[in-house]
């Protein structure tokens, strides 16, 4: 009986290793189906993101007659590169908002993660007095703002028009990013980690610098690229407070120049002074080459901060 039952038992498991075989791979066939899936449906969303891109390139690089005659197309009809010309027939004034507007995203960036750490460390530690109000202050301000003119009023009382303290300051400390920041600060760094600090002998800014910065590359790379897209996107600061030429920013220089060329070309100039220097304007193929020349610096990064990007807005949006 003995003998017969271990025959038995033996003849099975080859049987149950079979069907452990053959269900380990109907699994993985599956899980590979899944991600051949999920892999063409991201390459076609990638196509969609990356296919107007390609559009304002080609629209660009396209006669203004074609343009008018036959429309956008992806692939250039008539092959012109003369809308980068009449955009660089002042490329010094170009140039130098090139210039403002990288040194102004620079320090601007630096300053405003400095700053919003600075208020956000402190707002994530349970031990901070009165750190329920500082925070309901600040999410206070996302609700509700002063207006246009009390914010014009401020600054002029200070002294900035046609500074360049007048395109930082603005956007230096966003509740938004210290609501972020805080969480992240709250949620990832240990509060053993800084007690035993303290043991040691740190100070609160000696902690922040050598213990926190370090352990919080996610979320700082994730409100560097905020704070960077809002500093290189900025028209509307220097519309309001710059005069000077030699001080205005790139998206202002380009947001000038197509309200230039929508005046010329809107017929309410008269026909005698406007009529040849408005036949001469590339009205569409500008727009587009303009667009290129604006995103051109930002589109590198990107790249840079990918791997932290995402880590850094999960982490962060955990409520604490």
């Amino acid at each position: 009986m003995n003998a017969h039952a271990d025959a038995q038992v033996s003849g099975g498991r080859p049987a149950e290793k079979k069907r452990a075989v053959k269900k380990e791979y109907s699994s993985n066939s599956l899980t590979g189906w899944a991600n051949g899936l999920l892999v063409a449906v991201f390459m076609l969303l990638s196509l969609a993101c990356l296919y107007p891109v390609l559009l304002v390139i080609a629209v660009s690089l396209t006669d203004e007659q074609a343009i008018v005659t036959h429309g956008y197309n992806i692939i250039p009809r008539e092959f012109s590169v003369y809308a980068y010309r009449y955009l660089f027939e002042d490329a010094t004034q170009i140039f130098r908002g090139y210039g403002v507007s990288i040194l102004v995203t620079v320090i601007g960036t630096i300053g405003s993660l400095l700053l919003t750490s600075l208020l956000a460390f402190p707002l994530s530690r349970r031990d901070m007095p009165y750190r329920n109000v500082i925070a309901f202050a600040v999410f206070f301000t996302m609700l509700f703002s002063g207006g246009l003119v009390p914010w014009y009023l401020v600054y002029n009382a200070a002294g900035l028009n046609n500074t360049l303290l007048a395109l930082i300051v603005p956007h230096l400390v966003m509740p938004f990013n210290v609501i972020i920041m805080r969480t992240f600060f709250a949620n990832t760094i240990p509060v053993s980690l800084i007690e035993s600090a303290k043991i040691d002998g740190a100070g609160e800014f000696r902690i922040f610098a050598r213990i926190v910065l370090p352990l919080s590359l996610p979320v700082m790379a994730s409100i560097g690229l905020f704070q960077t897209l809002a500093y290189w996107n900025d028209w509307f600061t220097s519309s309001v407070f710059i005069s000077d030429n030699h001080l205005v920013s790139l998206q202002y220089l380009m947001y000038k120049t197509i309200y230039n060329i929508q005046y010329l070309s809107s017929g309410l100039v008269d026909a005698s002074v406007a009529g040849t220097a408005s036949a001469a304007i590339p009205t569409e193929t500008v727009r587009m080459a303009m667009a290129i020349v604006g995103i051109g610096p930002i589109v590198f990064v990107y790249p840079f901060l990918q791997k932290y990007f995402v880590k850094g807005l999960t982490v962060g949006a955990v409520k604490g």
